[in-house]
């Protein structure tokens, strides 16, 4: 059974509740006055605690979706993001294709990619990094329909949250079924959407970063990633072909993207990102030591002590239940005032930092994506 099986979690909740009975059950037998009896308290109070954890745990992890397998879990599977070694570079420039998934929620339109497009697990490999991550392709129905045989489209990179998989952007959000009924409507233009993790350095959390020594992170998602495509897809170059879209650590890796590199990211749009880079176990030195990196990697910093890009940025988030997220997106949208980055807003006055939130936001920000990107062409 799955990690975020429900018959696991059912499980889990049994063996909770049996637990909790027990101890009740079993509590006055253990009441007297020697070491068996004390150990025996211990041992039902210890187990007790350890079963209702992992119930919680389990809910957690169903919600929020952080792992999607015991494998991602524990760091054992071999499904997951890899590096490759040294001597593969340049041997794969494209993206590899791994299988066919079907795009969900269409209704009766069925599965005719000319339709309702065509989704595809993919590898992204970097050919100037050696790094590479899994992710999913949706390629919009328009790409198969005649009319459109020669044209090259517009691309969005959509980057989850730490250390969600890229599975969640389609489990959770479904991208590829927003995305087709806002095209559908006429709300937005046909678009290739890229979905994946946010580190490809996995268990790592890179934070996008080029970290001194260590994985090229900012590189892959600003060189590697959109090489790739081009070089297996019919997805348009310059101005307007890329944007880029993510939810907690993706929302902050994107404004970074599109604030580092404007000549590759035309707009971003952040749900319920930060502005600071991340410290902690899972990032370990992030900047080598270098306060002047680390400076730069504050986005809010880098609006009032750097040159500001001519980008367009769209945060989303809510005022109430989200922690600290709404003061400091008020400071970043004050840092942007008066310069060549404009900053839109989508402020809910309820939330969180979870996929309802997000869910809530995802029609009007990739509407809003698709209005700062290319046509097909």
């Amino acid at each position: 059974m799955g990690l975020t099986s429900h018959k696991v979690l059912a499980l889990s909740a049994l063996v909770s509740a049996l637990m909790v009975a027990g101890t009740v059950w079993l509590w006055p037998r253990l009441a007297r006055q020697s070491w068996r009896a004390v150990l025996g308290r211990l041992g039902t109070i210890v187990g007790t605690q350890l079963a209702v954890m992992c119930t919680l745990g389990l809910l957690a992890n169903n919600y929020f979706a952080f792992y999607s397998s015991w494998a991602d879990l524990l760091g054992t599977g071999d499904d997951g993001p890899v590096t490759i070694q040294n001597q593969l570079l340049g041997r794969t420039r494209g993206v590899e294709r791994i299988s066919a998934e079907n795009v969900r929620d269409t209704g009766a339109m069925g599965r005719d990619p000319g339709q309702v497009g065509r989704l595809e697990k993919v590898r992204l490999p970097g050919a100037a990094t050696g790094l590479s991550t899994e992710g999913y392709v949706y390629l919009p129905p328009q790409y198969f329909q005649p009319g459109f045989k020669d044209k090259h489209f517009p691309a969005a990179i959509v980057i989850t949250g730490f250390p969600g998989d890229a599975k969640n952007l389609i489990t959770k959000l479904n991208y590829p079924a927003v995305q087709l009924k806002l095209s559908t409507e006429g709300k937005a233009k046909p678009t290739v959407l890229v979905l994946m993790r946010p580190s490809p350095a996995m268990p790592r959390d890179t934070e996008c970063e080029d970290v001194p020594g260590g994985p090229q992170s900012d590189r892959y998602f600003s060189a590697d990633v959109p090489a790739a495509l081009r070089s297996s897809y019919r997805i348009a170059g310059g101005p307007g072909s890329l944007g880029v879209i993510g939810n907690s650590t993706g929302g902050y890796c994107a404004l970074k993207l599109a604030m580092r590199h404007p000549d590759v990211f035309s707009a971003a749009v952040s749900l319920s990102g930060y502005y600071k880079a991340a410290e902690d176990p899972t990032t370990g030195d992030l900047f080598g030591g270098d306060q002047q990196r680390r400076d730069e990697a504050d986005l809010t910093w880098r609006l009032g002590h750097l040159p500001a890009p001519g980008t367009a940025l769209l945060v989303g988030g809510s005022r109430e239940g989200d922690g600290d997220y709404f003061a400091e997106t008020e400071r970043f949208r004050a840092a942007a005032k008066g310069t060549a980055t404009t900053v839109s807003a989508i402020t809910l006055d309820t939330g969180g930092h979870n996929f309802n939130t997000w869910s809530r936001m995802l029609p009007a920000s990739l509407g809003w994506l698709g209005g700062h990107l290319s046509d097909p062409s």
